[in-house]
Order: structure tokens, then C-alpha cells, then sequence
């Protein structure tokens, strides 16, 4: 998906939220057991439910990586049903280099060979440009790269200081020399809404992924008066408060409840910033 197809979805759907498809076998509905692959079916579920209300999805490879081959078929099944015209997020955190960075980006991008082919990833940059380039040589893909987390241990290296800032400062400058805002993206916590300030000044134009609002508690209209762009600028993700809304034979309804809940208030704050 390009720029400017992720930015008409926004203006769109007037949404830009994701939601995070972290799902858990022993969390899903008791009745979803009775399906060749319960959390397929989930998800195939959530997806119908929620897809006219957000502009992207974003399973967590770790809940599908820990099934071994069961989860892997989930999330190869979750991949090809997504709707094409809807942004793919695999949040799997990659951070090695050289052969083992092409193995990855081969692995979530091309499709001929293991059935998956997401539109971005995220990836860690701790081990330099060349943990980053190897999925940047796959064309209309994004990389996604965390610069500032909501977690408690976000302070033992990220508020490091350097000569050019903190050090997810220099992340942020340093990757940005590697490709666009067209091909990168930055991962920063909700409840980091007060540096988005900051972050804007080496980030003008990149689309920032934001988790952490509803259960992790950041403020939605915080992340926006200080993050969002002309472009709007932000994807906000919301996983266990949309697919966890209700353990039970409606929780799909539940969860379009909590994701319309979620749109209105992003209609709004891309009608009060004029984006749309």
C-alpha cells in the first residue's frame, strides 16, 4: 500500500485506527474450539466486523510463533484474508542482519514462497541500517521502526543521551537517512504524548504507529494534538480492548461496539484538525 493510498483510506473511512489482532487461544470464545482453527476464525470474525471502521491490521507474531505450525497456518490464513485495500502490520520485531534480515523480510513479504504478504513490518534498528535495508529492497513495502515504547524499561537505553538528543532521537534521524517517509514508519507509545512534540521535529512527515491507548491507558486526544500532521500522520493501534470486548457468542459485535466508539472519536479530531 502506498502514501497516498494509506492517507485516502484515512480521509475515507475517517479513521486511522489499527486494530492488533494479539490473539489468544486460551482468551477466545469456548465455542470457536469446535472450528478446524479457532483463531482463524477469530479473527476472520473480527475482521468482518471491524474492516469498514479501520484503515489497518496488526497481528503479533509472537501469539501465532508460540503454536509452532498451528499458529503459523493462523496467521498465514489471517494474512490472505485481510482485504487488500486495508494495511497489513506484522508486528514481529525483527532486529538481526544480512542473511538473517533477508530470511525475515522473505518470510513477511513474499508470498511465494511461505503465503504471506504484508504491507509492513515492525523491526528493531539496535543493530544498524543493515538490520533495516534488507526489507526495504521490497518494493510498495513499509518498515516500521520502533523509536520510543510505552514499556516501564523504555528508560534503561531510549532516554540514553547522545550527541544529537536522546537516543530514540538519534533512531529516528539516523534511520530517516535510510528512505522516506513514503517506505519508513516510527513505533512511539501513547503515553509518550508529550514527546511527540519532539518527534515531530525529525519526523515531520512520517506516519507514526501509536499502541497503547484504551488498555495500556494513553489519552487518543493527546496523541493527536500533539502528534497528528496534515496528513493525519498517526496510526493508532487498539488490540485487547476491541477483540477481547466480550468472551462470548457475540463478542464480534462487541468488538465493531468498541471500534465504532473509536472511529467517532477519530472522525473528530480529523475534523478539528482539518484533515478531512
Amino acid at each position: 500500500m502506498s502514501r497516498s493510498q494509506l492517507i485516502e483510506q484515512i480521509k475515507q473511512k475517517k479513521s486511522f485506527l489499527c486494530v492488533g489482532l494479539d490473539t489468544d487461544i486460551d482468551k477466545i470464545p469456548k465455542f470457536l474450539k469446535q472450528y478446524p482453527d479457532p483463531v482463524f476464525e477469530f479473527n476472520k470474525r473480527i475482521i468482518d466486523a471491524t474492516k469498514d471502521l479501520c484503515i489497518a491490521y496488526k497481528p503479533n507474531a509472537a501469539f501465532y510463533e508460540s503454536r509452532g505450525l498451528k499458529g503459523l497456518q493462523s496467521l498465514i490464513s489471517t494474512a490472505q484474508y485481510t482485504p487488500k485495500d486495508i494495511l497489513n502490520i506484522i508486528d514481529a520485531k525483527r532486529g538481526d542482519i544480512g542473511n538473517t534480515s533477508d530470511n525475515y523480510a522473505k518470510a513477511f513479504f513474499n508470498e511465494e514462497t511461505s503465503g504471506m504478504s504484508f504491507d509492513a513490518i515492525t523491526v528493531t534498528p539496535y543493530m544498524g541500517n543493515d538490520s533495516v535495508t534488507p526489507y526495504l529492497k521490497y518494493d510498495g513495502k513499509w518498515v516500521i521502526i520502533l523509536a520510543l515504547t510505552s514499556s516501564v524499561g523504555s528508560k534503561d537505553f531510549q532516554y540514553l543521551q547522545t550527541e544529537t538528543g536522546f537516543l530514540y532521537e538519534t533512531v529516528i534521524q539516523k534511520a530517516n537517512t535510510w528512505a522516506g517517509a513514503d517506505r519508513l514508519m516510527f513505533v512511539v507509545g501513547a503515553t509518550k504524548s508529550t514527546e511527540f512534540t519532539d518527534i515531530r521535529k525529525h519526523a515531520p512527515d512520517n506516519f507514526l504507529l501509536v499502541p497503547g491507548v484504551g488498555a495500556q491507558g494513553g489519552s487518543l486526544e493527546d496523541v493527536c494534538k500533539y502528534g497528528m500532521t496534515k496528513d493525519c500522520g498517526l496510526i493508532v493501534n487498539s488490540s485487547r480492548g476491541i477483540i477481547y470486548a466480550s468472551n462470548g457468542e457475540d463478542f464480534a459485535d462487541a468488538a465493531r461496539a468498541e471500534a465504532l466508539k473509536l472511529q467517532q472519536q477519530m472522525q473528530a479530531e480529523l475534523e478539528k484538525a482539518e484533515v478531512i
